[in-house]
């Protein structure tokens, strides 16, 4: 067990390393990270996740295949966009509860969509921290989660089910990853931003916003509730 850990540990910091070596090499150009990214990527971003999906892209396409029977991803993507996806977009396995691995102050964007709502409040507040951390001065932050006020407009209008299995009491058998762990609407999202230093805590709407490539990485608008922040 304790070599077990060892390993474990040792590919963590290597892969840390990795990643500062991967945003050193991209000085250039600004750096923009897709946090919880599931398969909502786009090229040009360094898409952040902890799925098998994130951790065999790049692979070859044999692996590719293998991984897809296994993935949830099957239920939503056919085989071809799920392999181009995982050939073309860059992606960075980690466990984002542990924070982000990237230094202090070196994003320019961060992008993150109906991913915050899937960690416990205290784990949530610590990511907005790490992204405060990871981002220029400047920089800009765009948290797109559920949002608490459609789910309330749904049990007023009697649609109760609905709102209780969509979002307060999400069941997927297939991953514990699905379920929600907390709801948030503007006040609340907006009250913690503040709270870790962000400034210019604005909604936004649908594919409108400063953050690039929005209309390629937003989803769900009947849904959703977009906000953007500058560090």
């Amino acid at each position: 067990m304790r070599s077990l850990i060892e390993l474990v540990t040792w590919v963590s910091a290597w892969s840390r390393r990795l990643f500062r070596l991967r945003v050193r090499s991209s000085d250039s150009k600004p750096l923009k990270l897709n946090l919880g990214c599931g398969l909502a990527v786009h090229r040009g971003w360094i898409n952040i996740d902890g799925s098998l999906n994130a951790m065999i892209a790049g692979w070859p396409r044999i692996v590719h295949s293998i991984a897809y029977r296994l993935s949830g991803a099957n239920r939503y993507y056919g085989f071809p966009e799920y392999d181009r996806l995982l050939s073309e977009c860059l992606f960075f396995h980690a466990d984002l509860t542990h924070g982000i691995p990237a230094p202090d102050g070196s994003a320019d964007f961060i992008y993150s969509s109906h991913f915050l709502e899937h960690l416990y409040y205290k784990d949530a507040e610590k990511l907005l921290s790490e992204c405060h951390r990871v981002l220029k001065p400047g920089g800009v932050l765009r948290i797109c989660v559920p949002d608490l006020e459609h789910a309330c407009r749904l049990i007023a209008e009697g649609r109760k089910h609905e709102a209780l299995t969509s979002y307060f009491f999400v069941e997927d058998k297939a991953s514990s990853f699905a379920r929600h762990r907390y709801m948030y609407d503007f006040e609340l999202l907006s009250h913690v931003l503040e709270k870790l230093g962000f400034t210019a805590i604005s909604r936004q709407s649908y594919q409108r916003g400063v953050t690039p490539d929005i209309r390629f990485l937003d989803n769900r608008p009947e849904e959703t509730l977009f906000v953007e922040a500058v560090r």
